[in-house]
């Protein structure tokens, strides 16, 4: 096998990429304060002292909706390069293929709605700590 430039730029363009990825990784651990305890073992409210519990526990609802508003964030996201792509008109094709990137998101909003992602439960119960 006859290794070539092509093969020797790929190699070094893949260690340059592994390097730039875990370089602030390597870094991060050998320059980070290893400070440990006092204040730093507490939570962290708005810069004020907590009172009472000092870990609260957040319904697993929260994260749903965060998750959907992401996913549907990021599908809305790519409307934009469509926009830009049918800049001119493309006649009944174009038409068709935004009409069923639009029906695949109406689709997977039905889908939460019957699934009942969307319905926010009246009280959230947190177990006590043990």
């Amino acid at each position: 096998m006859v290794f070539t430039w092509l093969q020797a730029a790929i190699l070094l363009f893949f260690l340059g990429g592994v390097l730039f990825a875990a370089g602030p990784l390597i870094g991060s651990l050998l320059l980070a304060p290893k400070a440990k305890g006092g204040a730093l073992g507490e939570t962290y409210e708005c810069g004020v002292p907590t009172h009472g519990r000092s870990w609260v526990k957040f319904g697993i609802n929260y994260y749903f909706y965060a998750l959907i508003f992401l996913a549907f964030e990021v599908d809305i996201l790519y409307l934009f390069p469509v926009a830009a792509a049918y800049a001119t008109p493309q006649g009944l094709a174009g038409t068709i293929k935004l009409l069923v990137f639009l029906a695949v998101l109406g689709a997977a909003i039905v889908y939460f709605m019957r699934k009942g992602v969307f319905t926010w439960p009246r009280k959230i119960h947190i177990a006590p700590r043990p």
